[in-house]
């Protein structure tokens, strides 16, 4: 199996076994704050201080999720990582640990493997210190499958929730909106070769050339902090935009049965492209007004009587935004 960024042919699955293959790949993992027991075990044993625990989960398939002719195994780890722990923060905790499992082809490389675990370790590290991978599972498949369960501490926290929005909430926005929508784009249309395979050669050259919006897409960096910020600061509802901003917050006004109004002019220099792209994973959160926005968050709207979601006061049907089951080609690559 070829995979970008994969060098190092000491050994496949099918040739070192899960026994030697966990040997390798579990000093590379994140340790977590929380663990009193940890892999090795038939289970771990987590600490939890708050008596409650955020739980959420997130698979990523090759082909409809990601492509292995432009990811490395390092921006799979780290993604995955990544995704889980967005989600745990928009409820407002704080991430804890991760337990992983991935159903992997025979002949793919340990030492991929080892990338993952390494990505994994570096995004926990970067987006939520003392967050660590407590366990898992290691299968064969034809597809490569790679599923994280995440666990997050609420800290004594409420939590927040998507039905709290109010009519006179402050609507806004922490993280970027749109560059990994562009990048995705970007990648389609330029990092395949003549029959639409995706090309590790070219997608190479756009990492170089484009770095910004390619590695939004492919290590996106979620202000996991900003979570438990605005929960702190008497969130009245918030959610992860993983799936685009429109999209995510019909789901919000849905849920709190109110309308999003949104400013099209606080949205940046293309409003189009962040109102219909997914994987930001950013997060949107209303607050009560007069509230100061915590952390990165900013302004792009106000909670209004109604329904939908209303762009410069019009509705907006134009949801856009990602959907596995209809974004995917049937091809993987």
């Amino acid at each position: 199996m070829t995979m970008a960024g994969s060098t190092d042919p000491d050994g496949t699955l099918g040739s070192v076994h899960e026994r030697e293959t966990l040997r390798r790949i579990f000093p590379r993992l994140p340790e977590s704050s929380v663990t009193l027991v940890g892999p090795g075990d038939d289970a771990a044993v987590l600490a939890a201080p708050d008596g409650r625990y955020v739980v959420t989960t997130d698979m990523m398939v090759h082909g409809p999720d990601f492509r292995w002719g432009w990811s490395a195994p390092y921006d799979l780890g780290w993604k995955a990582a990544a995704t889980n722990l967005s989600d745990i923060a928009a409820m407002g905790a704080v991430p804890t640990a991760l337990v992983v499992a991935i159903a992997a082809p025979a002949d793919t490389r340990v030492s991929d493997l080892e990338a993952i675990a390494d990505g994994l370790r570096e995004a926990c590290a970067a987006l939520a210190p003392g967050c660590g991978v407590v366990g898992g599972d290691l299968s064969v498949s034809s597809t490569f499958t790679i599923a994280v369960t995440a666990f997050g501490d609420l800290e004594g926290r409420t939590p927040v929730l998507r039905d709290g929005a109010r009519v006179g909430d402050v609507v806004a926005v922490s993280g970027a909106l749109g560059a990994a929508g562009e990048g995705l784009r970007m990648l389609f249309r330029s990092a395949v070769d003549a029959h639409g395979v995706p090309s590790p050669e070219r997608a190479a050259e756009l990492r170089r050339d484009h770095s910004e919006v390619i590695f939004a897409q492919l290590r996106p960096h979620p202000p996991i902090a900003d979570g438990p910020l605005a929960a702190g600061a008497g969130a009245t509802s918030m959610l992860d935009l993983s799936d685009g901003l429109a999209l995510d917050a019909r789901r919000v006004a849905d849920a709190s049965g109110v309308a999003i109004a949104i400013d099209s002019s606080a949205l940046g220099a293309d409003p189009r492209a962040a109102l219909a792209s997914g994987e930001d994973h950013s997060l949107l959160a209303t607050f009560a007004p007069g509230v100061g926005l915590p952390g990165g968050f900013r302004r792009i709207g106000v909670v209004v009587e109604g329904n939908g979601v209303l762009v410069d006061g019009r509705p907006y049907d134009e949801l856009g935004g990602w959907d596995p089951y209809l974004g995917w080609d049937g091809h993987s690559g």
